[in-house]
């Protein structure tokens, strides 16, 4: 373990967060809110540790597999615990574990929240929460990838510990330019869907964390309603984005190369629209009797689709009320999530599309015993090596996904509430059904169960083992 390089790399990501606490100070001054100060101070504080941190950079710069994860993990980790004291500090959130939960859901992009009136925040608290969003959306090691003068491998080991999928390929020779390249399409689409909103009739404050929440797939919403009150076209343009969020940032590179062939050909991307339109279709059949017309049950079934599958969590209607045919889709979609190399969590739809070939050719094997067939997506063979991770993935996935709800079940919730609420944080989704769907929250749990779903949210958001290795004794050995 290259320990000065990790503490490099962490004070990186102080400064990072330093900077852009700047922004929630900044809406203070706009709204006149004296919370603004605590967020001054502690932007000081954070700076001010940063800076220590990189005084003097590390005379060897090179980072391996190992130290890779481990930096991703303890990055993540120490920006939740920094993240978490302005809620604090203010005294809207004075619990820890409340405000440490928060936090994490927000850079985690989850959007579960222990608030059960999150109206009563300031509007400074309420951008943070926000924003946190929209810097876990595409990483913060992504952006620190950046500014940060270590070596091309360094930065690829790195990169592989915080995207989500089960593989990441540079986009162009040097990492470095892929990063700039992610960050500039997902600020344009971001953009874009703040100034429709706007132009859709939205308040700027609402258009501008609706779109953080929407761009991280995240699910915060600044309103107690979540976006039930915003009007049809405004639900509909959130509907868009979330579901393009949700797709492989691959496929916005090769529509800008001018490759559409090669885009549309991706065929994780083209599952991942099946999925959605088979989902919306069965469940608009559905819930039709519930609502005054197709339109509306379509706008309704469209909106928590998109959102659920994306693992974004905006809600604009109790969907606990919904027929269980419904409510089990929606369960489903949970665990798929959205493609890989997007900001959306969950199992992946290319790890399901993997997993279901694997089955396939297992069966033609067994039929036919003397027959050679590969795996492959897009043409090209799945390596074992990529092969071998799904299924430790899928295996360490199910073990976490136990543990959790057995620990949560010393509540004494339904298996409902507790099942599909590790399934929410586990996932990154946000709701789930029960006493934690789309018009509850999580405050209902004991600090032990918080814990628990922190570890879940931060385990999901890194794809289970960059945070499971801080538990291995081997990871601390000071490489010789």
């Amino acid at each position: 373990m290259n320990f000065p390089m990790i503490r490099y790399v962490l004070s990186w990501v102080l400064k990072v967060e330093g900077a852009i606490l700047a922004l929630p100070c900044l809406t203070a001054v706009i709204y006149g809110e004296r919370e603004g100060l605590w967020y001054l101070f502690w932007m000081a504080v954070c700076l001010a540790l940063g800076f220590a941190g990189t005084f003097r950079k590390p005379e060897n710069t090179e980072i391996y597999q190992k130290d890779g994860f481990a930096a991703a993990a303890l990055s993540w980790i120490v920006m939740s615990v920094f993240g978490a004291v302005p809620f604090m500090l203010t005294g809207e959130i004075p619990s820890f574990i409340d405000a440490l939960f928060e936090i994490v859901s927000g850079f985690t992009t989850t959007g579960s929240s222990i608030l059960s009136d999150a109206e009563a925040l300031s509007h400074t608290s309420l951008f943070w929460r926000s924003f946190s969003h929209w810097i876990g959306g595409m990483g913060v090691l992504v952006f620190i990838l950046m500014l940060i003068p270590v070596k091309n491998g360094s930065q690829m080991n790195l990169m592989r510990a915080e995207s989500p999928g089960p593989s990441v390929s540079k986009f162009v020779p040097r990492v470095r330019n892929t990063a700039i390249l992610l960050y500039k399409i997902y600020i344009m689409m971001t953009v874009l869907q703040i100034v429709l909103l706007m132009l859709a009739g939205m308040q700027c404050f609402d258009a501008l964390c609706i779109s953080f929440g929407s761009a991280g797939t995240g699910g915060f919403s600044v309103l107690n309603s979540g976006c039930a009150t915003y009007t049809p076209l405004q639900q509909w343009i959130i509907t868009v984005f979330v579901i393009l969020f949700g797709v492989n940032f691959s496929f916005y590179y090769l529509i800008l190369c001018k490759k559409a062939g090669a885009a549309f050909g991706m065929q994780e991307v083209r599952a991942y629209v099946l999925i959605i339109a088979a989902a919306v279709a069965v469940i608009t059949w559905n819930i039709s009797g519930m609502y005054s017309s197709f339109s509306e049950s379509l706008r309704q079934s469209a909106f928590q689709v998109g959102s659920i599958i994306t693992t974004t969590g905006y809600a604009t209607t109790d969907f606990n009320l919904w027929p269980e045919l419904s409510k089990y889709i929606l369960v489903m979609l949970m665990f798929t999530g959205a493609c890989a190399g997007s900001t959306g969590g969950g199992i992946k739809v290319s790890r399901i599309l993997i997993l279901l070939r694997t089955i396939r050719k297992e069966l033609q094997s067994i039929a036919h015993p003397r027959s050679v067939s590969k795996i492959k997506m897009d043409g090209h063979p799945v390596d074992h090596e990529t092969l071998r991770s799904i299924n430790v993935f899928f295996i360490t996935y199910a073990v976490i996904f136990a543990v959790s709800v057995l620990i949560l079940s010393i509540d004494e919730f339904s298996f409902e509430t507790n099942f599909t609420a590790v399934a929410a944080t586990l996932n990154n989704i946000g709701p789930g059904l029960g006493d934690v769907g789309p018009m509850g929250n999580f405050g209902i749990y004991s600090p032990l169960s918080k814990a628990v779903m922190v570890f879940d949210m931060l385990a999901g958001r890194l794809e289970l083992f960059p945070l499971l290795l801080l538990f291995c004794p081997s990871t601390w050995k000071k490489r010789g």
